[in-house]
């Protein structure tokens, strides 16, 4: 059970749909969910979810919104457009926002909903689809420590590691960091892969070497394992376009903390090769296609 009667849930695509299922099954009570494709709330009717019929009408009524969009622009009208919560929530309510942005939007979000005294927590999401499913994910969170005691029970029904990382966009911060030195590894792991074939080292070796050493890594034990060496990149998950997009906030994080990070650029540019190859809509390790073309 939970302190908050009323949840809205706005963003049920490949993250959003089973964190959702989650929050429902898990919370006793009553879940409101919206998405831009109205098909997909119905997916959760079982669970006892039901459809809301805008964003405005979940900030009218709801205890606790959470939020999990594809990016600033969405999260930016969600909170503060004309027909926003901003406009529309109450006073005593909660924002978690489960997407990932940039650390400017997630502070200017705070602000402008805390006067209308509606409190405000970045709370962005790592780990797999399946991680999703599975309640697995790592979250990580900017919030004041009254504001988090409040939180954690909600967002351990979606994930198995919930840490405070400090105040408001600490937490959008993180994320982006950790995304960043994944892209960085699996551009590392792409070339040596490249590099390993060539030279006549089996797969298998390359795994085993590489994870009985200094080398492993989360991104060498999914993206290489399951993605780059069978040659396998599904769309419909994260997608080199997706990987772009914080990719970019991050290097605009670096810009604002003047941070020179030349091996961030780097990976903005095998990413962007990538996309320009046709692999957009492929999970983002397709950079290896990039990298060896002949070797996949």
């Amino acid at each position: 059970m939970t302190e908050f009667s009323t949840i809205g849930f706005i963003g049920l695509g490949v993250m959003g749909l089973p964190m959702c299922g989650h929050v429902a099954r898990k919370s006793g009570a009553q879940v409101m969910a919206l998405d831009a494709d109205p098909v997909r709330a119905g997916l959760l009717a079982d669970n006892g979810v039901a459809a809301a019929a805008s964003v405005a009408g979940i900030a009218a009524a709801a205890d606790l919104i959470l939020l999990s969009l594809p990016g600033e622009a969405e999260v930016e009208a969600v909170c503060l457009g004309p027909d926003g919560i901003a406009a529309h929530g109450k006073a005593g309510q909660i924002v978690a926002d489960l997407s990932t942005v940039p650390v400017s939007l997630a502070r200017k979000i705070a602000a402008a909903l805390a006067e209308k005294d509606i409190a405000f927590a970045d709370a962005p999401v790592t780990r797999t689809a399946q991680a999703a499913v599975d309640a697995t994910l790592s979250i990580m969170v900017g919030a004041t420590l009254d504001l988090f005691a409040r939180l954690e029970p909600v967002l351990r029904w979606m994930g198995s590691d919930v840490t405070r990382c400090g105040e408001t966009g600490t937490g959008q911060a993180m994320k982006l960091l950790n995304n960043m030195v994944c892209f960085q590894t699996t551009n590392a792991l792409a070339e040596a892969l490249a590099m390993a074939r060539r030279t006549g080292v089996g797969d298998d070796v390359f795994l085993q070497v590489l994870g009985i050493g200094t080398a492993d890594s989360f991104a060498l034990r999914n993206h290489c394992t399951k993605s780059m060496i069978p040659g396998t990149f599904a769309t419909g998950t994260y997608s080199t376009r997706y990987a772009i997009k914080d990719a970019g906030y991050c290097l605009k994080l670096a810009e604002d903390t003047g941070v020179d990070a030349r091996g961030g650029r780097l990976a903005m540019e095998r990413l962007r090769q990538a996309d320009k190859a046709g692999f957009g809509v492929e999970y983002y390790p397709v950079i290896y296609r990039v990298v060896d073309p002949t070797g996949v």
